[in-house]
Protein backbone atom coordinates (compact mmCIF):
# COMPACT_ATOMS: atom_id res chain seq x y z
CA UNK A 1 0.00 0.00 0.00
CA UNK A 2 1.86 3.11 -1.22
CA UNK A 3 -0.17 5.66 0.76
CA UNK A 4 -1.45 5.92 4.31
CA UNK A 5 -4.75 4.13 4.88
CA UNK A 6 -6.47 7.44 5.56
CA UNK A 7 -5.76 8.53 1.97
CA UNK A 8 -7.86 5.62 0.71
CA UNK A 9 -10.53 6.19 3.36
CA UNK A 10 -10.79 9.82 2.24
CA UNK A 11 -11.19 8.71 -1.38
CA UNK A 12 -13.99 6.38 -0.39
CA UNK A 13 -15.61 9.22 1.56
CA UNK A 14 -15.48 11.39 -1.58
CA UNK A 15 -17.19 8.64 -3.55
CA UNK A 16 -19.88 8.30 -0.87
CA UNK A 17 -20.50 12.04 -0.96
CA UNK A 18 -20.84 11.99 -4.75
CA UNK A 19 -23.24 9.05 -4.59
CA UNK A 20 -25.49 10.74 -2.07
CA UNK A 21 -27.46 7.55 -1.59
CA UNK A 22 -27.28 3.93 -2.63
CA UNK A 23 -24.65 1.19 -2.58
CA UNK A 24 -21.43 0.73 -4.54
CA UNK A 25 -20.05 -2.79 -4.99
CA UNK A 26 -16.68 -3.27 -6.66
CA UNK A 27 -14.61 -6.44 -6.90
CA UNK A 28 -10.89 -6.65 -7.49
CA UNK A 29 -9.48 -8.58 -10.45
CA UNK A 30 -9.60 -12.39 -10.40
CA UNK A 31 -6.53 -14.56 -10.52
CA UNK A 32 -5.97 -15.86 -14.07
CA UNK A 33 -4.58 -19.28 -14.97
CA UNK A 34 -1.62 -19.23 -17.33
CA UNK A 35 -1.55 -22.96 -17.94
CA UNK A 36 -2.57 -26.02 -15.97
CA UNK A 37 -2.02 -25.11 -12.28
CA UNK A 38 0.16 -22.02 -12.89
CA UNK A 39 -1.21 -18.47 -12.71
CA UNK A 40 -0.11 -15.22 -14.25
CA UNK A 41 1.47 -12.83 -11.72
CA UNK A 42 -1.44 -11.28 -9.88
CA UNK A 43 -2.42 -7.69 -10.58
CA UNK A 44 -5.36 -6.08 -8.76
CA UNK A 45 -8.16 -4.12 -10.44
CA UNK A 46 -7.15 -0.45 -10.76
CA UNK A 47 -10.45 1.02 -9.54
CA UNK A 48 -10.41 -1.31 -6.54
CA UNK A 49 -6.78 -0.44 -5.77
CA UNK A 50 -7.49 3.29 -6.01
CA UNK A 51 -10.24 2.89 -3.41
CA UNK A 52 -8.50 0.50 -1.03
CA UNK A 53 -4.75 -0.04 -1.51
CA UNK A 54 -5.57 -3.71 -0.85
CA UNK A 55 -3.48 -5.97 -3.07
CA UNK A 56 -4.91 -9.43 -2.33
CA UNK A 57 -7.20 -11.30 -4.75
CA UNK A 58 -10.73 -12.41 -3.80
CA UNK A 59 -11.78 -9.08 -2.34
CA UNK A 60 -14.78 -6.77 -2.72
CA UNK A 61 -15.33 -3.23 -1.47
CA UNK A 62 -18.87 -2.14 -0.55
CA UNK A 63 -19.77 1.50 0.13
CA UNK A 64 -23.13 2.43 1.63
CA UNK A 65 -24.03 6.09 1.14
CA UNK A 66 -26.63 8.12 3.01
CA UNK A 67 -27.07 9.51 6.51
CA UNK A 68 -24.98 6.73 8.06
CA UNK A 69 -22.30 5.92 5.47
CA UNK A 70 -20.32 2.72 5.84
CA UNK A 71 -17.14 1.43 4.23
CA UNK A 72 -16.92 -2.36 4.09
CA UNK A 73 -14.30 -4.80 2.82
CA UNK A 74 -14.80 -8.48 2.04
CA UNK A 75 -11.53 -10.44 1.87
CA UNK A 76 -10.05 -13.88 2.36
CA UNK A 77 -9.88 -15.41 5.83
CA UNK A 78 -6.55 -16.06 7.48
CA UNK A 79 -5.38 -19.55 6.56
CA UNK A 80 -2.11 -20.81 8.02
CA UNK A 81 -1.80 -23.68 5.57
CA UNK A 82 -2.39 -21.57 2.45
CA UNK A 83 -0.03 -18.89 3.74
CA UNK A 84 2.75 -21.51 3.79
CA UNK A 85 2.15 -22.06 0.07
CA UNK A 86 1.00 -18.66 -1.19
CA UNK A 87 2.15 -16.05 1.32
CA UNK A 88 0.68 -13.69 3.88
CA UNK A 89 -3.02 -12.88 4.09
CA UNK A 90 -4.36 -10.03 6.19
CA UNK A 91 -7.69 -11.63 6.99
CA UNK A 92 -10.78 -9.56 7.91
CA UNK A 93 -9.73 -8.60 11.42
CA UNK A 94 -6.33 -7.16 10.52
CA UNK A 95 -7.64 -5.62 7.29
CA UNK A 96 -10.23 -3.55 9.16
CA UNK A 97 -7.55 -1.61 11.01
CA UNK A 98 -4.79 -1.71 8.42
CA UNK A 99 -6.98 -0.36 5.61
CA UNK A 100 -9.30 1.88 7.69
CA UNK A 101 -12.66 0.18 7.04
CA UNK A 102 -15.74 0.39 9.23
CA UNK A 103 -16.49 -3.31 8.82
CA UNK A 104 -14.83 -6.33 7.25
CA UNK A 105 -16.19 -9.76 6.42
CA UNK A 106 -14.82 -12.98 5.04
CA UNK A 107 -15.30 -13.17 1.28
CA UNK A 108 -17.26 -16.42 1.76
CA UNK A 109 -20.04 -14.33 3.31
CA UNK A 110 -20.50 -12.05 0.31
CA UNK A 111 -23.62 -13.77 -1.08
CA UNK A 112 -25.12 -13.88 2.40
CA UNK A 113 -24.48 -10.24 3.29
CA UNK A 114 -25.07 -8.41 0.01
CA UNK A 115 -28.83 -8.98 -0.25
CA UNK A 116 -29.17 -7.58 3.26
CA UNK A 117 -27.01 -4.57 2.45
CA UNK A 118 -29.07 -3.86 -0.69
CA UNK A 119 -32.40 -3.76 1.12
CA UNK A 120 -34.28 -0.47 0.75
CA UNK A 121 -31.46 1.15 -1.18
CA UNK A 122 -32.36 3.49 -4.03
CA UNK A 123 -29.49 2.65 -6.36
CA UNK A 124 -26.76 0.09 -6.96
CA UNK A 125 -23.43 1.14 -8.47
CA UNK A 126 -21.25 -1.62 -9.91
CA UNK A 127 -19.23 -2.41 -13.05
CA UNK A 128 -22.18 -3.25 -15.28
CA UNK A 129 -21.29 -5.61 -18.12
CA UNK A 130 -17.65 -5.98 -17.15
CA UNK A 131 -17.99 -9.65 -16.23
CA UNK A 132 -21.05 -11.78 -17.13
CA UNK A 133 -20.52 -13.95 -14.05
CA UNK A 134 -20.67 -10.88 -11.82
CA UNK A 135 -23.75 -9.60 -13.65
CA UNK A 136 -25.49 -12.91 -12.89
CA UNK A 137 -24.37 -12.75 -9.27
CA UNK A 138 -25.69 -9.22 -8.83
CA UNK A 139 -29.03 -10.19 -10.37
CA UNK A 140 -29.19 -13.02 -7.87
CA UNK A 141 -28.76 -10.56 -5.00
CA UNK A 142 -31.41 -8.24 -6.44
CA UNK A 143 -33.86 -11.11 -6.88
CA UNK A 144 -33.26 -12.18 -3.30
CA UNK A 145 -34.22 -8.70 -2.14
CA UNK A 146 -37.24 -8.55 -4.44
CA UNK A 147 -38.47 -11.81 -2.93
CA UNK A 148 -39.09 -9.87 0.29
CA UNK A 149 -41.43 -7.37 -1.34
CA UNK A 150 -44.47 -8.54 0.68
CA UNK A 151 -42.54 -7.70 3.83
CA UNK A 152 -42.26 -4.11 2.61
CA UNK A 153 -38.63 -4.42 1.56
CA UNK A 154 -37.57 -2.87 -1.75
CA UNK A 155 -34.64 -3.54 -4.05
CA UNK A 156 -32.58 -0.80 -5.76
CA UNK A 157 -34.61 0.53 -8.66
CA UNK A 158 -31.61 2.06 -10.42
CA UNK A 159 -28.44 0.40 -11.66
CA UNK A 160 -25.51 2.71 -12.33
CA UNK A 161 -22.04 2.00 -13.70
CA UNK A 162 -19.61 2.64 -10.85
CA UNK A 163 -16.79 3.16 -13.33
CA UNK A 164 -18.24 6.44 -14.61
CA UNK A 165 -17.99 8.02 -11.18
CA UNK A 166 -14.55 6.58 -10.42
CA UNK A 167 -13.15 7.45 -13.85
CA UNK A 168 -13.71 11.16 -13.26
CA UNK A 169 -12.13 11.05 -9.81
CA UNK A 170 -9.08 9.14 -11.04
CA UNK A 171 -8.52 11.62 -13.85
CA UNK A 172 -7.06 14.21 -11.45
CA UNK A 173 -3.90 12.93 -9.76
CA UNK A 174 -3.14 13.94 -6.18
CA UNK A 175 0.34 14.68 -4.82
CA UNK A 176 1.02 11.09 -3.77
CA UNK A 177 -0.06 9.70 -7.13
CA UNK A 178 2.14 12.20 -8.96
CA UNK A 179 5.14 11.16 -6.88
CA UNK A 180 4.56 7.51 -7.84
CA UNK A 181 4.30 8.51 -11.48
CA UNK A 182 7.49 10.56 -11.29
CA UNK A 183 9.25 7.54 -9.79
CA UNK A 184 7.92 5.23 -12.51
CA UNK A 185 8.96 7.77 -15.15
CA UNK A 186 12.50 8.20 -13.82
CA UNK A 187 13.10 4.45 -13.58
CA UNK A 188 11.68 3.86 -17.05
CA UNK A 189 13.78 6.67 -18.52
CA UNK A 190 16.93 5.08 -17.10
CA UNK A 191 15.82 1.74 -18.53
CA UNK A 192 15.65 3.32 -21.99
CA UNK A 193 19.09 4.85 -21.47
CA UNK A 194 20.46 1.44 -20.50
CA UNK A 195 18.98 -0.04 -23.69
CA UNK A 196 20.58 2.71 -25.79
CA UNK A 197 24.00 2.03 -24.30
CA UNK A 198 23.65 -1.73 -24.75
CA UNK A 199 22.40 -1.64 -28.34
CA UNK A 200 24.61 -3.16 -31.06
CA UNK A 201 23.91 -4.52 -34.54
CA UNK A 202 23.34 -8.25 -34.44
CA UNK A 203 21.75 -8.28 -30.98
CA UNK A 204 18.32 -9.79 -30.60
CA UNK A 205 15.36 -7.57 -29.85
CA UNK A 206 14.79 -9.85 -26.88
CA UNK A 207 18.23 -8.97 -25.50
CA UNK A 208 17.34 -5.28 -25.52
CA UNK A 209 14.04 -6.14 -23.86
CA UNK A 210 15.99 -7.93 -21.12
CA UNK A 211 18.07 -4.79 -20.50
CA UNK A 212 14.89 -2.76 -20.08
CA UNK A 213 13.24 -5.22 -17.74
CA UNK A 214 16.40 -5.61 -15.67
CA UNK A 215 16.71 -1.89 -15.01
CA UNK A 216 13.01 -1.49 -14.20
CA UNK A 217 13.00 -4.34 -11.72
CA UNK A 218 16.36 -3.41 -10.23
CA UNK A 219 15.12 0.06 -9.34
CA UNK A 220 11.85 -1.06 -7.81
CA UNK A 221 9.21 -1.30 -10.51
CA UNK A 222 7.07 -4.31 -9.66
CA UNK A 223 6.42 -5.13 -13.31
CA UNK A 224 6.40 -3.61 -16.78
CA UNK A 225 3.28 -1.50 -17.21
CA UNK A 226 2.57 -3.30 -20.51
CA UNK A 227 4.38 -5.74 -22.83
CA UNK A 228 7.43 -3.87 -24.15
CA UNK A 229 7.66 -3.09 -27.86
CA UNK A 230 11.22 -3.59 -29.09
CA UNK A 231 10.95 -3.15 -32.85
CA UNK A 232 13.89 -3.01 -35.20
CA UNK A 233 13.66 -1.95 -38.84
CA UNK A 234 10.34 -2.69 -40.53
CA UNK A 235 8.93 -4.01 -37.24
CA UNK A 236 8.75 -0.39 -36.05
CA UNK A 237 5.97 0.18 -38.57
CA UNK A 238 3.78 -2.31 -36.67
CA UNK A 239 2.23 -0.21 -33.91
CA UNK A 240 1.72 -3.00 -31.38
CA UNK A 241 4.63 -5.23 -32.30
CA UNK A 242 5.50 -7.36 -29.25
CA UNK A 243 7.15 -10.49 -30.68
CA UNK A 244 10.60 -9.00 -30.01
CA UNK A 245 12.24 -11.99 -31.68
CA UNK A 246 14.29 -10.55 -34.56
CA UNK A 247 17.94 -9.57 -34.86
CA UNK A 248 18.91 -5.89 -35.07
CA UNK A 249 20.38 -4.92 -38.42
CA UNK A 250 23.07 -2.29 -38.92
CA UNK A 251 21.62 0.84 -40.51
CA UNK A 252 18.09 0.23 -39.20
CA UNK A 253 16.23 2.18 -36.56
CA UNK A 254 15.09 0.64 -33.29
CA UNK A 255 11.80 1.78 -31.76
CA UNK A 256 11.23 0.95 -28.09
CA UNK A 257 7.91 1.59 -26.37
CA UNK A 258 8.29 0.49 -22.75
CA UNK A 259 7.48 1.67 -19.26
CA UNK A 260 7.52 0.32 -15.74
CA UNK A 261 4.78 0.15 -13.13
CA UNK A 262 5.63 1.52 -9.69
CA UNK A 263 3.14 0.90 -6.87
CA UNK A 264 0.47 0.47 -9.52
CA UNK A 265 1.25 3.64 -11.51
CA UNK A 266 2.47 3.40 -15.09
CA UNK A 267 5.11 5.12 -17.13
CA UNK A 268 4.86 5.04 -20.92
CA UNK A 269 7.92 6.07 -22.95
CA UNK A 270 8.83 5.63 -26.59
CA UNK A 271 12.23 6.39 -28.04
CA UNK A 272 13.63 5.64 -31.50
CA UNK A 273 17.33 5.51 -32.32
CA UNK A 274 19.75 4.12 -34.93
CA UNK A 275 20.99 0.60 -34.27
CA UNK A 276 24.47 1.56 -35.51
CA UNK A 277 24.63 4.70 -33.38
CA UNK A 278 24.20 7.37 -36.03
CA UNK A 279 21.18 8.42 -38.08
CA UNK A 280 21.33 8.34 -41.85
CA UNK A 281 20.38 11.67 -43.47
CA UNK A 282 16.92 10.34 -44.38
CA UNK A 283 16.33 8.90 -40.92
CA UNK A 284 17.43 12.14 -39.30
CA UNK A 285 15.10 14.19 -41.51
CA UNK A 286 12.07 12.10 -40.54
CA UNK A 287 13.13 12.00 -36.90
CA UNK A 288 13.44 15.78 -36.69
CA UNK A 289 9.93 16.14 -38.10
CA UNK A 290 8.47 13.84 -35.44
CA UNK A 291 10.49 15.57 -32.71
CA UNK A 292 9.21 18.98 -33.85
CA UNK A 293 5.66 17.62 -33.89
CA UNK A 294 6.07 16.43 -30.32
CA UNK A 295 7.47 19.78 -29.21
CA UNK A 296 4.47 21.55 -30.74
CA UNK A 297 2.08 19.12 -29.05
CA UNK A 298 3.71 19.48 -25.62
CA UNK A 299 3.60 23.26 -26.01
CA UNK A 300 -0.17 22.96 -26.53
CA UNK A 301 -0.64 21.19 -23.17
CA UNK A 302 -1.88 23.77 -20.69
CA UNK A 303 -4.89 24.32 -18.40
CA UNK A 304 -7.97 25.33 -20.35
CA UNK A 305 -6.71 23.95 -23.66
CA UNK A 306 -8.80 21.38 -25.47
CA UNK A 307 -7.79 17.73 -25.29
CA UNK A 308 -7.63 17.97 -29.10
CA UNK A 309 -5.11 20.83 -29.09
CA UNK A 310 -1.91 18.72 -28.78
CA UNK A 311 -3.10 16.35 -31.50
CA UNK A 312 -3.99 19.23 -33.83
CA UNK A 313 -0.60 20.85 -33.24
CA UNK A 314 1.25 17.62 -33.98
CA UNK A 315 -0.82 16.98 -37.12
CA UNK A 316 0.15 20.29 -38.70
CA UNK A 317 3.86 19.65 -38.22
CA UNK A 318 3.68 16.01 -39.31
CA UNK A 319 1.57 16.67 -42.38
CA UNK A 320 3.82 19.52 -43.52
CA UNK A 321 6.76 17.18 -42.98
CA UNK A 322 5.12 14.54 -45.17
CA UNK A 323 4.72 17.17 -47.89
CA UNK A 324 8.40 18.12 -47.55
CA UNK A 325 9.40 14.45 -47.76
CA UNK A 326 7.25 14.11 -50.92
CA UNK A 327 5.11 11.47 -49.25
CA UNK A 328 2.03 13.66 -49.75
CA UNK A 329 1.11 16.17 -52.41
CA UNK A 330 -1.33 18.99 -51.88
CA UNK A 331 -2.25 21.89 -49.62
CA UNK A 332 -1.69 21.48 -45.87
CA UNK A 333 -5.18 22.25 -44.58
CA UNK A 334 -6.82 20.18 -47.27
CA UNK A 335 -4.61 17.16 -46.56
CA UNK A 336 -5.41 17.41 -42.85
CA UNK A 337 -9.13 17.69 -43.59
CA UNK A 338 -8.93 14.65 -45.89
CA UNK A 339 -6.90 12.76 -43.25
CA UNK A 340 -4.35 11.93 -45.93
CA UNK A 341 -1.68 11.77 -43.21
CA UNK A 342 -3.24 8.58 -41.83
CA UNK A 343 -1.29 6.46 -44.29
CA UNK A 344 1.85 7.37 -42.32
CA UNK A 345 0.40 8.46 -38.96
CA UNK A 346 -2.67 6.47 -38.02
CA UNK A 347 -3.01 6.94 -34.26
CA UNK A 348 -3.81 9.84 -31.99
CA UNK A 349 -1.18 11.87 -30.17
CA UNK A 350 -1.87 10.74 -26.61
CA UNK A 351 -4.01 9.15 -23.93
CA UNK A 352 -4.62 9.50 -20.21
CA UNK A 353 -2.01 7.88 -17.97
CA UNK A 354 -2.16 6.66 -14.38
CA UNK A 355 -2.95 3.35 -12.74
CA UNK A 356 -3.69 2.06 -16.23
CA UNK A 357 -1.48 2.79 -19.23
CA UNK A 358 -4.60 3.89 -21.09
CA UNK A 359 -6.04 5.38 -17.95
CA UNK A 360 -9.56 6.11 -16.77
CA UNK A 361 -11.40 9.20 -17.99
CA UNK A 362 -13.57 10.33 -20.87
CA UNK A 363 -12.08 12.38 -23.68
CA UNK A 364 -15.29 14.15 -24.59
CA UNK A 365 -18.03 15.67 -22.45
CA UNK A 366 -21.43 16.30 -24.04
CA UNK A 367 -19.93 15.67 -27.46
CA UNK A 368 -17.13 18.22 -27.08
CA UNK A 369 -13.44 17.57 -26.45
CA UNK A 370 -12.90 18.17 -22.78
CA UNK A 371 -10.60 20.88 -21.47
CA UNK A 372 -7.33 20.08 -19.76
CA UNK A 373 -7.13 20.77 -16.03
CA UNK A 374 -4.25 20.83 -13.54
CA UNK A 375 -3.69 17.32 -12.17
CA UNK A 376 -4.40 15.49 -15.42
CA UNK A 377 -1.60 13.35 -16.83
CA UNK A 378 -1.35 12.27 -20.45
CA UNK A 379 1.09 10.93 -23.01
CA UNK A 380 2.27 12.93 -26.00
CA UNK A 381 3.39 10.53 -28.74
CA UNK A 382 3.40 11.57 -32.41
CA UNK A 383 4.92 9.21 -34.91
CA UNK A 384 5.60 8.50 -38.55
CA UNK A 385 5.61 5.01 -40.08
CA UNK A 386 6.78 4.64 -43.66
CA UNK A 387 6.44 1.18 -45.17
CA UNK A 388 8.14 0.12 -48.37
CA UNK A 389 6.02 1.03 -51.40
CA UNK A 390 6.52 1.89 -55.05
CA UNK A 391 5.45 5.51 -54.51
CA UNK A 392 7.77 6.05 -51.52
CA UNK A 393 11.43 7.10 -51.94
CA UNK A 394 13.57 4.05 -51.21
CA UNK A 395 15.72 5.89 -48.66
CA UNK A 396 12.57 6.25 -46.52
CA UNK A 397 11.51 2.62 -46.62
CA UNK A 398 10.82 0.93 -43.30
CA UNK A 399 11.44 4.03 -41.21
CA UNK A 400 9.21 3.83 -38.17
CA UNK A 401 9.57 6.58 -35.56
CA UNK A 402 7.58 7.41 -32.44
CA UNK A 403 8.62 9.74 -29.63
CA UNK A 404 6.53 9.55 -26.46
CA UNK A 405 6.70 11.35 -23.14
CA UNK A 406 4.48 11.47 -20.06
CA UNK A 407 3.18 14.98 -19.40
CA UNK A 408 1.46 16.33 -16.29
CA UNK A 409 -0.80 19.37 -16.58
CA UNK A 410 0.30 22.00 -14.05
CA UNK A 411 -1.31 25.28 -12.96
CA UNK A 412 0.61 27.16 -15.63
CA UNK A 413 1.52 24.63 -18.32
CA UNK A 414 3.05 21.19 -18.45
CA UNK A 415 5.68 19.10 -16.66
CA UNK A 416 7.40 16.42 -18.75
CA UNK A 417 7.82 13.56 -16.29
CA UNK A 418 10.02 11.47 -18.60
CA UNK A 419 12.57 14.15 -19.53
CA UNK A 420 15.47 11.97 -18.33
CA UNK A 421 15.20 9.81 -21.45
CA UNK A 422 17.39 11.32 -24.24
CA UNK A 423 15.54 12.28 -27.40
CA UNK A 424 17.41 14.89 -29.41
CA UNK A 425 19.51 13.55 -32.25
CA UNK A 426 22.70 14.69 -30.53
CA UNK A 427 21.69 13.23 -27.17
CA UNK A 428 20.74 9.87 -28.69
CA UNK A 429 23.95 9.57 -30.68
CA UNK A 430 25.96 10.52 -27.60
CA UNK A 431 24.16 7.91 -25.47
CA UNK A 432 25.02 5.27 -28.06
CA UNK A 433 28.74 6.04 -28.33
CA UNK A 434 30.68 2.86 -27.67
CA UNK A 435 34.13 4.24 -26.88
Amino acid sequence: MPFDAEVYRARRARVLAEMGAGVLVLATAPEVARNRDTHYPYRYDSHFWWLTGFAEPEAVVVLLAGDAPRQILFCREKNAEREVWDGFRHGPEAARTRFAFDDTFAIDRLDQELPRLLENQAALHYAIGHDPAWDARVLGWLNAVRAKARAGITAPGTLLDARALLDEMRLIKDTGELECMRRAADISARAHLRAMRACRPGMGEWEIEAELLYQMRKEGCQAPAYPPIVAGGANACVLHYVANDQRLVAGDLLLIDAGGEYDGYAADITRTWPVSGRFTPAQKEVYEIVLAAQAAAIDAVRPGASWQAPHAAALRVLTQGMIDLKLLTGELDGLIEQEAYKRFYMHRTGHWLGLDVHDAGEYKLNGEWRLLRPGMTLTVEPGCYIRAADDVPTELWNIGIRIEDDVHVTDTGAEVLTALAPKSVAALEEAMRHD
